[in-house]
């Protein structure tokens, strides 16, 4: 009776998906996946960026493709079947691996994938932001998984028309977290997906590329579109405020920091400058906070 048992689990076990899908409906139209809080680890197999579809009527927009092929052809799945409608865009709104892997997969569909118009130069640039998910990974879970270029690329604005809305793909500004930002909104839906320009339940991530003053007037451009839902890169908060604790934070970054620069104190020293503590109980916190500051302190002494 156990073999018998063992025989029944066994397929059912070696076919089983990877993923778990848990929509979060935004409104009638838009839907979204919640990423992990953490970085990319075996345990969540990759799944840290969040990503959200928008229907337009005629087709579905899908707002990043995450990390893997079987992530994206697992949603693709999962997304015909809720809606009975065909996925026509991928937005991928950077470079990093955990928005742009799972790209593979729409591309060998024949999916268009946007990004923007810097993306392909930041993709060769940066080969070795998507060798780490190789290791840290099964094989069987990458199958297939690869980097690919996109089709369409904004420079600032593309629209994109469906029988019943449009969209468009904005590049807000510069760079936000990372060159290759961009944003898409859906006036009639009152709603804005943001990518990296807005972190929510993760602490926000300043990198040797980011840029404070391209950032903050992206959060800005934001502020002035008055959208109803807001959703980050990262997190589950999507209310009209959603993007204060990023700007709030980038500000504070941006004074502490370019006061100890005006000081000329030592770079050794700068924690004595940093005061953030009050974004302390976000996750990723302790890691993060004093690795911004020195990034954007080597930043403003460059300049």
């Amino acid at each position: 009776m156990k073999k018998l048992l063992l025989i029944l689990i066994l397929p059912i076990f070696l076919f089983a998906d990877f993923f778990e899908f848990k929509p979060l409906k935004i409104t009638k139209d838009i839907s979204c996946f919640i990423g992990d809080y953490n970085p990319i680890l075996k345990s969540n197999k990759g799944f840290v960026s969040n990503v959200c579809y928008i229907d337009v009527g005629n087709f579905l927009v899908l707002t990043d493709a995450s990390a893997t092929y079987n992530f994206a052809k697992e949603l693709n799945s999962y997304i015909e079947k809720s809606t009975n409608k065909k996925i026509r865009f991928v937005v991928i709104t950077n470079y990093h691996d955990d928005r742009l892997l799972g790209a593979s997969y729409f591309k060998a569909k024949g999916v268009k994938i946007i990004g923007a118009s810097n993306l392909p130069k930041a993709i060769k640039e940066h080969p070795d932001t998507y060798k780490k998910i190789f290791k840290i990974m099964p094989k069987k879970l990458m199958k297939n998984t690869k980097v690919v270029m996109p089709d369409i690329l904004v420079d600032k604005e593309l629209k994109i028309k469906g029988s019943k809305k449009s969209i468009f793909i904005i590049k807000p500004s510069k760079g936000t977290q990372s060159p290759t930002d961009l944003i898409v909104l859906s006036p009639k839906d009152s709603f804005i997906f943001t990518g990296n320009t807005i972190f929510n339940g993760r602490f926000v991530n300043y990198a040797t590329n980011s840029n404070m003053d391209e950032w903050i007037k992206a959060l800005k451009f934001i502020e002035k579109k008055h959208a109803k839902y807001v959703m980050g890169g990262h997190g589950k908060r999507h209310d009209k405020n959603s993007y204060k604790p990023t700007l709030e934070y980038l500000k504070m970054l941006k004074k502490q920091v370019g006061i100890a620069h005006d000081e000329d104190i030592d770079p050794a020293d700068l924690e004595k400058f940093v005061h953030t503590d009050r974004f302390k109980d976000i996750p990723h916190y302790n890691e993060l906070y004093l690795r911004n500051a020195r990034h954007y302190f080597n930043q403003l002494e460059w300049q």
